[in-house]
């Protein structure tokens, strides 16, 4: 039976009518896509430039440096390609059209099926994640285990960071950080007016004092999700001491340049240099997908070689008895969430990266099919209709 809500859209496309409403010049086009001075600019008119390097030029930021050599893509487009949405067979080339997209690349293993561009931006463009940085910090912490570094993803911060004993995020594990399940008493969407100003924005952010300082507790680490930035700010901590280094620098030289990535990606910092590690990561389009495509091969990078165990893939999409307050179901109904990654699939076949206002790397692993999304908006049914067309790819 077809989705409502999939008929109501394909009839407003049908009567030639846009998903997001456009007043004016929305999106500053008109402009040349401007960027704001202003860090976090709210106006609709400054996310495109914003999103597309405007952020590095208002925020402290680390560089991680690309590959001397970038593993090759292959051009493989999918030839009449299109999709069921409602009662219409749509192409992504209309799925662009209607929905306010800046990048959409569909990838398996070496070959692009399907890559664009709206609103001017171009193949050379970082463009940013949001909250998929959450995701990058997972593979970093995963290779953390693989190595040594961390003797068990379930050890307390706390064993790893000194400073956090005695606190709320310290006395937690690293599961439940991954998990989202520290016990605090935080609510994203009221209290990032109080991280963010204390650990990315402002005079003399600190992402450290922000994480030691914040311990009321609302209930016992492990009982329940509750989405927030303070977890992966305080696995990121866990994972520069490890190192002795940067996220950015060990990124550089565990992953990005094994992936064999074409260009620099940034990271957003505190005054401290400390990565931002819940949001900020931009990077082009092709770069997002040969890090799905590290997933999607189970952790090897273009050569075959491990960059990330196989084993720290498997526990990314599977649930065991101390991830019950995640296992798929019960974030909310047919979500799961483990270890910083968002799943769509009970069997934790389709591990996903999300970010702020439409930012996706969506995995496939038993077709290896990825699949990159960069917008500038999420209203409307923009993202049942990705997972319809992404879908219908992992059947070609």
């Amino acid at each position: 039976m077809w989705n409502r809500r999939a008929l109501l859209s394909a009839g407003l496309a049908v009567a030639g009518l846009p998903a997001w409403a456009q007043t004016g010049d929305k999106w500053g086009a008109q402009r040349g896509y401007p960027e704001s001075r202003a860090s976090f600019e709210r106006a609709t008119e400054f996310r495109v430039g914003n999103y597309s390097g405007g952020h590095e030029r208002t925020i402290r930021h680390n560089r991680i440096r690309a590959s001397a050599q970038a593993a090759p893509w292959r051009e493989a487009p999918m030839a009449g390609f299109r999709y069921r949405w409602g009662l219409l067979r749509k192409t992504p080339e209309e799925y662009m059209a209607q929905w306010p997209v800046t990048g959409l690349l569909i990838a398996r293993d070496g070959d692009i099926l399907f890559e664009r561009y709206g609103f001017a931006r171009t193949p050379d463009m970082r463009l940013t994640s949001w909250s998929m940085a959450k995701s990058v910090s997972a593979l970093l912490l995963g290779i953390c285990i693989d190595r040594g570094l961390i003797a068990s993803f379930d050890d307390p911060a706390a064993a790893y960071v000194p400073e956090l004993r005695g606190t709320l995020h310290g006395e937690a594990s690293l599961r439940q950080l991954a998990n989202m399940t520290s016990g605090a008493e935080v609510v994203h969407e009221r209290d990032n007016a109080s991280i963010y100003p204390g650990a990315l924005l402002g005079n003399d952010p600190d992402i450290a004092r922000t994480v030691s300082g914040w311990n009321q507790r609302r209930e016992a680490a492990g009982a329940r999700f509750n989405y927030n930035e303070l977890c992966a700010l305080a696995l990121g901590m866990v994972i520069r001491r490890v190192t002795g280094t940067s996220l950015s620098a060990f990124a550089e030289q565990a992953l990005w340049r094994p992936m064999g990535a074409e260009g620099d990606a940034t990271w957003l910092t505190d005054a401290r240099g400390a990565e931002f590690n819940s949001i900020g990561f931009a990077a082009r389009l092709r770069d997002w997908a040969r890090l799905a495509r590290v997933v999607a091969q189970r952790g090897r990078g273009p050569d075959g070689q491990p960059i990330v165990s196989g084993a720290w893939i498997d526990e990314i999409s599977r649930w065991g008895e101390r991830d019950a307050a995640v296992r798929y179901g019960w974030p909310r109904p047919a979500i799961g969430y483990k270890a910083l990654f968002w799943h769509s699939k009970a069997d934790g076949s389709r591990p996903a990266m999300h970010g702020h206002h439409g930012q996706r790397v969506v995995i496939d692993l038993p077709t290896r099919t990825v699949l990159v999304h960069t917008a500038v908006d999420h209203e409307g049914l923009w993202a049942t209709e990705l997972m319809e067309m992404f879908d219908a790819v992992t059947r070609v």
